[in-house]
């Protein structure tokens, strides 16, 4: 059987000839492919759709001067694609050179780049069209006392009809320029074929007709489908940016803009433009992006707006963005892409971090409440009701109205959420094991509302470091998106131990126990990041002496390490004897060595005689426990990576987000019955319980009214936390168990 196969005897298919093989072949030269064949390949990298073309066409058109744009599209614009302006017009004398490659009036060397302030400058759009489509091209121009009108076929002037002459015809027209594409990419089939649909590319030609029409403010665009009656685009040429965004987005977008304006001399560019508020959300960004007044794409700067608009908008939804940068020309290269779609500019990472920060504070200063639709009820009317009982036999008349018909639904009991804060908690039912916060001031402890602040001068100083926004890039990598939004919609239930720091909040119809200790950690630490070199600063009259703060550090340290089992011990010691003078020298030394720098990125001040002067603030409101501050200066020596920047800075905020964490505090004793005359003298007099009492009282004021408001604020949960939080509760599970019941 096998001897009847027919057997191929060419080389089998995916095997390497041989070099002799090769030999015996004629010799493959290199030749210049034909110049058809290279202006349609260059063709085809810079009209890739439709919309490429219209593209090129809007711009020329507007560096024309023109105040009025009017397109007409057929079939998507493969058919036809027509523009016409009243711009300066082209004199006659050029149409013969018009379509040829690499012909422009706006660049002369290529030293212009850095300083071009026009649309185009390569002189290919008009040559690229032609060969690909019909082209023709009516102008005029003010000095003329007539239009001229010349046909284009590959690069060259073509007669309208054979035998007639290729030379430009005059004809009647206005001042300005009609540019008309009929069969766009006839004389390639593969291309034409990879068009699904005329809609779908009228969409797009809309689409790039809308985002200048909105940036060109002085200038009237019309555009419409070929036959059709009205324009699916119109804006006056009056109308200002807020009108051409209602006109071509909506006035659901248009009523809820907020106005972005500012500029960076250090980093030489102005921002101006439009912004939603967080009253508007839609599926999908829509990021209308203009650099030096070209549209154009970044997935960079698109990526880092959404990530601020995460913490104003809810879940799924994304902002409305009209952004116009004017960047130095010397800074910018924007002959990087065929399409002229993407441009390079320098500092590009710090151009978009402050265009964050700006978004930031304006939606944080705008957005003090939200805004919603109601319905005043007339005279006489009556309160809407909900329907009840429409599964009840009631006789054979019983009917419902289509009007209660159409109300929306009751939701269903194991659905509904506490989010109102003045509710019942928990924490009522239980009997009182603390004194109440009304007593802290008689039990000694720090008054929650008598703390004074006093406001400097000093500016806001920009991080540029780059090991800071790599500490940062960590964070957002390392984001747990749906524990970052547990937290930032979650409801306070209370404390539950304060010895294990665990607390109770409520996120949606789901109950969580939270180690607020580790929550507080992770959130110090961010702070630290966020508010870099920008630290208030805890000052102390008189100054403390710094030496004093770590010998008291090491006495407790050396208490510790005497005894036989110490999960606490900060130094692993393998010596019996330990010279714990010469480790609290070491340290000394090491801060005062590094005192400019603490004083400058950490608010952290130690003069030069050794007195500690002041340590951060990171939270407003709050006093960390400074019983804490000596363990925090002596761990600041071997637990601090001083030989490395980023490690420096990563492991000094672990220990100060370490001693910001709220302690641990004893469980309180167990009182007995007492009349209102002994409540306040309940601890037996001793001032050391007292103080544990006011600190108490203390915490759990600033732990619900201040640390957890903060969480829901800012906090970005990172996957580390879960190891923190668990559910304890589901309020539809629970309504299975009741109805098994």
């Amino acid at each position: 059987m096998a001897d009847n196969m027919e057997i191929d005897s060419g080389s089998p298919r995916g095997v390497k000839r041989k070099a002799d093989e090769e030999l015996n072949q004629a010799s493959q030269r290199i030749k210049p492919l034909d110049q058809n064949v290279v202006n349609k390949i260059a063709a085809g990298e810079i009209i890739v759709a439709p919309v490429h073309a219209l593209k090129e066409l809007l711009e020329n058109a507007v560096d024309a001067g023109s105040t009025s744009l009017e397109i007409l599209v057929k079939d998507g614009g493969l058919k036809l694609l027509q523009i016409t302006d009243n711009g300066h017009g082209i004199n006659r004398d050029d149409l013969p050179i018009l379509c040829e490659r690499f012909t422009t009036s706006k660049l002369k060397a290529f030293e212009d780049l850095t300083s071009i302030g026009t649309y185009g400058f390569r002189g290919e759009a008009l040559a690229s069209i032609s060969h690909i489509a019909h082209l023709t091209v009516t102008t005029k121009t003010k000095d003329s006392s007539c239009a001229w009108r010349a046909q284009y076929t590959d690069g060259r002037l073509t007669p309208a009809k054979p035998g007639l002459s290729a030379d430009p015809k005059p004809t009647a027209g206005r001042q300005g320029t009609q540019i008309k594409v009929e069969d766009l990419f006839y004389n390639v089939p593969t291309r034409l074929r990879s068009f699904r649909s005329s809609s779908e590319e009228y969409a797009k030609v809309l689409d790039i007709v809308g985002r200048y029409a909105v940036h060109c403010s002085g200038v009237a665009f019309s555009c419409k489908k070929y036959g059709d009656t009205t324009a699916g685009i119109a804006t006056p040429i009056d109308a200002t940016t807020v009108d051409r965004i209602r006109l071509i987005h909506g006035s659901s977008v248009a009523s809820e803009l907020v106005e972005l304006s500012f500029a960076d001399r250090a980093y030489g560019f102005k921002a101006q433009g439009f912004t939603s508020n967080a009253n508007y959300h839609v599926k999908r960004t829509m990021l209308l992006l203009f650099i030096n007044h070209r549209a154009v794409e970044s997935s960079a700067i698109k990526k880092a707006v959404e990530q601020t608009y995460s913490t104003f908008l809810p879940k799924g939804g994304h902002p409305f963005i009209y952004l116009s940068l004017d960047i130095e020309p010397s800074r910018v290269d924007v002959n990087v892409h065929p399409t002229k779609r993407e441009v390079n500019f320098l500092h590009e990472d710090e151009i978009i971090e402050r265009i964050c920060d700006e978004i930031r504070v304006n939606l944080a200063g705008v957005d003090t409440s939200r805004t919603f639709m109601t319905q005043s009820l007339l005279p006489g009317a009556k309160v809407p009701t909900a329907v009840a009982n429409l599964g009840k036999e009631n006789g054979p008349n019983t009917s419902v109205s289509s009007r209660e018909k159409q109300q929306p639904q009751k939701p269903y009991e194991n659905n509904l959420v506490r989010t109102d804060a003045k509710l019942r908690k928990i924490t009522s039912m239980l009997p009182p094991s603390s004194p109440d916060l009304s007593s802290k001031k008689n039990l000694g402890g720090p008054a929650i509302d008598d703390v004074e602040y006093e406001y400097s001068d000093r500016e806001h100083t920009l991080c540029r470091l780059t090991t800071i926004k790599e500490l940062r890039a960590e964070v957002r990598d390392n984001i747990h998106n749906d524990l970052t939004e547990t937290f930032a919609g979650h409801t306070f239930v209370g404390i539950v131990d304060e010895r294990k720091r665990v607390a109770a909040i409520q996120g949606g119809v789901k109950l969580f126990l939270v180690d607020y200790g580790m929550v507080c950690n992770e959130y110090f630490y961010q702070v630290g990041l966020t508010d870099f070199a920008n630290f208030g600063a805890i000052r102390f009259n008189p100054p403390l002496q710094l030496r004093d703060l770590l010998q008291i550090a090491a006495k407790n340290e050396k208490k510790l390490a005497t005894k036989e089992c110490s999960p606490n011990r900060m130094i692993e010691d393998t010596e019996s004897d330990f010279n714990w003078d010469e480790i609290v020298t070491l340290v000394e030394q090491e801060l005062l060595s590094r005192r400019e720098m603490l004083h400058e990125y950490f608010s952290l001040e130690i003069s030069p005689m050794g007195e500690l002067m002041s340590i951060p603030l990171l939270m407003k409101g709050y006093m960390p426990s400074l019983a804490k501050l000596p363990r925090f200066l002596l761990r600041c020596g071997p637990n601090v990576n001083w030989t490395s920047e980023k490690e420096c800075f990563r492991t000094f905020l672990t220990e100060l987000a370490a001693f910001y964490v709220p302690e641990c505090l004893p469980p309180p004793r167990p009182q007995p019955p007492a009349t209102d005359a002994e409540s306040c003298s309940s601890e037996g007099g001793d001032p050391c319980l007292q103080e544990i009492a006011a600190r108490r009282v203390y915490l759990s004021h600033i732990i619900e009214n201040v640390m957890f408001p903060a969480f829901r604020a800012r906090l970005v949960a990172t996957r580390g936390l879960l190891r923190g939080v668990v559910e304890v509760a589901n309020l539809k599970g629970l309504y299975r168990v009741f109805e098994r019941c």
